[in-house]
């Protein structure tokens, strides 16, 4: 069975940085990709970065230029750089994982506080 565990949350001032990781006990590379998705109180789960197997990436617009989605294929696991975090950042992370029969996997979550 697959399981994704995030780790890196916690409160950070507007402007400050965190990393979240998330581990995966299967291959990440039999997924064909792996992403980062958040959810604010009262607000629906967004798409905030994916990375496909090949590498590709692509991005909300809100967080280009200040995230970043990365992979160790080697360590199974998938990151997310958060830089000039801003308030409207707070959210509960989830990591994401596809397959090729387009079944997804979830996360628990980790939980982003950024106070202004």
């Amino acid at each position: 069975q697959v399981q994704l565990v995030e780790s890196g949350g916690g409160l950070v001032q507007a402007g400050g940085s965190l990393r979240l990781s998330c581990a995966v006990s299967g291959r990440i590379l039999s997924f064909s990709a792996m992403a980062w998705y958040r959810q604010a109180p009262g607000k629906q789960r967004e798409m905030v970065a994916r990375i496909s197997d090949r590498g590709r990436t692509n991005y909300q617009d809100s967080v280009k230029d200040r995230f970043t989605i990365s992979r160790d294929n080697a360590k199974n696991t998938v990151y997310l750089e958060m830089n000039s975090l801003k308030p409207e950042d707070t959210a509960v992370y989830y990591c994401n994982a596809l397959d090729f029969s387009t079944h997804n996997y979830w996360g628990q979550g980790t939980q982003v506080t950024v106070s202004s």
